[in-house]
C-alpha cells in the first residue's frame, strides 16, 4: 500500500495508511501512517464497536492533518485488551517461550512471487496492468 499511497500523493491527494504490522509498514514507507497494536485484520477496531471504530477513524484523520514529516508512523494509544496476553496466542509461542514467527524480514528491495513477475517488471515493456499515466492499460477485450 505504501507504493500506491506515494503515487496518489504525487498526484496531489493526501493519504494515510492504517497498520497493525509496524515492520511491514516501515518497509513499504507510506507517506504517513498510524499504527494500532491490534491483531491483523482488526486495524479499525473490534467488530460491531461503532463508537470505538469512530474514535479510531477520527484519530487517524487527525493524524492525516498533523503529520508533517514524510514516512512518519504515529502510534494510536488504543489497547486491544487490558493486557497483552492475546499476543501469546496470536504469535504461537513454542514450549521454550520463543515465538514461531518465521516470516521473511522486510526490506526496501522489490520482492516477487514468481520469476515471470520479476522478468515482466524488468523488461522494456510497460506494465500491462498498471493504470498510472505513462503506463499501458490492459484491454478488457
Amino acid at each position: 500500500m505504501g507504493l500506491i499511497a506515494r503515487e496518489v500523493e504525487a498526484r496531489g491527494i493526501a493519504t494515510i495508511s492504517m497498520s497493525s504490522a509496524r515492520s511491514i509498514t516501515a518497509a513499504v514507507n507510506p507517506p504517513r501512517a498510524v499504527f494500532l497494536d491490534f491483531p491483523l485484520g482488526h486495524t479499525a477496531g473490534r467488530a460491531h464497536d461503532k463508537a470505538g471504530q469512530r474514535r479510531i477513524m477520527i484519530d487517524t484523520l487527525s493524524a492525516l492533518d498533523s503529520i508533517q514529516a514524510p514516512g512518519t508512523i504515529r502510534d494510536l494509544a488504543y489497547r486491544w485488551l487490558e493486557n497483552d496476553d492475546w499476543k501469546d496466542t496470536v504469535m504461537r509461542p513454542d514450549p521454550s517461550g520463543q515465538h514461531n514467527d518465521n516470516r521473511t524480514e522486510r526490506d526496501d528491495s522489490p520482492q516477487y512471487q514468481l520469476d515471470a513477475d520479476r522478468a515482466a517488471v524488468q523488461s522494456e515493456d510497460q506494465c500491462p496492468g498498471c493504470f498510472f499515466p505513462g503506463n499501458q492499460v490492459a484491454s478488457a477485450s
